[in-house]
């Protein structure tokens, strides 16, 4: 029996080349091309199995090359890669059709992985749909935790699915859920959103399934609940960790059976709604607790979704920025621009309100600094006003933990830079080096340039530091060893 042949189509010639040489080792034959009409001619002469493709091509935009595959060949999988890792890109290629999509730079491991599920797994129809414009997308990065976020929406746009939004407070997590139903099957109706921390208990009954005349002290009128409001769309339940226990009750029973009734109603009303539940809160410890019901924690918790907190995606910190200075700008504010130190600065920053603070900072930068250039000192003055003083001491584990993240971000910022789809070669030896040096010279530093009192800081032989100094060309000072 013959190996299955992939096809690849991509402009890069050097991303062709890694392909092709990984695949070939896996067993498969490849035939690869950076066009899309050959692509499409070996495809309609009915050659290959699997088809793996780029979104940008010189002659052809790479999701428009989907639907066609799709009529002549309705078994061809087809994966998509593609540098332009936004939302948008992961529904387009979800919804034409696409097996999976992979944004660039991407593991070579995954992708075998993923060649291997598609040629035995039985192919996915295309699942026509409306696709908003690109113009303001809800969601903005191309960090690996925010690419994985973008498939997870991708692929949720075909289904009802329930699901469980968990993330710090200022995360962006109703951006999530409204990027959930803005792209799927029921964004043609309302999205209604209610957040639990802000109703008083006595009234989230009411507020969710609506009251008739009489039901209680003050209903003169009946009054629909957010449950009807949203029929036929998309029902936000933000801080869903601070519903009481008797609204758990009635909201677990709505899930279970798919009608409700309104306080002071006895005729059931058929729940034609999508449910979308988000909190800042651990459930489980909450279920310990005895604070909130297991049943319909499971109920709520279909497909869970983790969006990171902004200081474990620092890389896309500066997009982020940028955007919040055209957003301010729209809003009626001065035109701000970003220097590099000011970037850095932002991207050093713990952001504990995360992307709302950081979006807080950018308006009041746009208002109150007086330059069209927004710099690094400008940056700091406003974080420092902003943040609490640190603690005195610092635990040592604190410490490492603190040096551990900020190697962390510059790992990511540095694989950010490569978009070609390939990482980065002798990568240890970059990173080891850029900590070597400064470790050493501050040690240095610290020692009058002491080198014999360095090499005891740091553990080292005296020699190999002399070594290291002239490997790294670490200036020193004369008339000291």
């Amino acid at each position: 029996m013959n190996a299955p042949t992939v096809l690849i189509a991509d402009d890069d010639r050097s991303i062709r080349t890694v392909l092709t040489q990984a695949l070939s080792r896996a067993g498969y034959q490849v035939r690869s091309t950076s066009s899309a009409a050959l692509l499409w001619s070996w495809v309609e002469r009915g050659e290959g199995d699997l088809v793996i493709t780029d979104v940008v091509m010189p002659d052809e935009n790479g999701l428009d090359l989907i639907p066609r595959i799709k009529r002549v060949r309705p078994e061809m999988r087809v994966i998509v890669m593609s540098a332009q890792s936004t939302l948008l890109t992961a529904v387009k290629a979800t919804q034409r059709g696409a097996f999976e999509y992979l944004p660039k730079p991407f593991d070579l491991q995954e992708l075998l992985a993923v060649v291997g599920r598609a040629l035995t797994a039985k192919p996915v129809a295309a699942q026509p749909a409306s696709i908003p414009p690109e113009e303001g997308l809800p969601l903005i990065g191309t960090s690996p935790a925010m690419q994985e976020i973008y498939r997870t929406v991708a692929r949720l746009t075909t289904t009802d699915l329930t699901v469980m939004i968990n993330g710090e407070s200022g995360t962006g997590k109703e951006l999530v859920a409204r990027a959930l139903h803005d792209y799927g099957k029921r964004r043609g109706g309302p999205f209604v959103a209610i957040n639990m921390a802000a109703i008083p208990r006595e009234l989230i009954e009411s507020e969710l399934f609506g009251h008739e005349r009489g039901a209680f002290t003050g209903a003169t009128t009946r009054s629909p609940g957010r449950f009807e409001q949203a029929n036929g769309g998309t029902l936000f339940l933000d801080e869903i960790g601070d519903m009481p226990p008797e609204a758990q009750t009635r909201l677990l029973r709505v899930l279970q059976e798919g009608e409700f009734t309104t306080v002071g109603g006895r005729q059931p009303i058929r729940a034609n709604v999508r449910i979308i539940a988000a909190t800042h809160r651990d459930l489980r410890q909450a279920i310990r607790q005895g604070l909130f019901r297991e049943d319909l924690y499971y109920r709520l918790n279909v497909v869970p979704i983790r969006i990171p907190p902004l200081r474990d995606r620092a890389e896309d910190i500066p997009v982020l920025a940028r955007h919040f200075l055209e957003r301010a700008r729209e809003a009626g504010l001065p035109l701000k621009a970003l220097d590099a130190g000011a970037a850095e600065a932002l991207a050093a920053y713990r952001w504990p309100g995360n992307v709302r603070e950081l979006e807080n900072l950018m308006r009041r930068l746009a208002a109150l600094w007086p330059d069209e250039t927004i710099t690094a000192a400008a940056v700091r003055a406003e974080l420092a006003d902003a943040t609490p003083p640190e603690p005195a001491t610092e635990p040592r584990s604190e410490v490492t933990e603190t040096l551990a993240r900020a190697i962390e971000r510059h790992i990511r910022q540095f694989l950010a830079a490569h978009r070609d789809g390939l990482a980065p070669t002798d990568m240890y030896g970059q990173v080891l080096a850029e900590v070597e040096r400064p470790l050493i010279q501050m040690t240095l530093a610290a020692t009058r340039g002491n080198q014999i009192k360095a090499a005891a800081m740091l553990g080292l032989n005296r020699n190999t530091l002399r070594k290291k100094i002239r490997e790294l060309e670490i200036p020193v000072l004369r008339g000291v060893s």
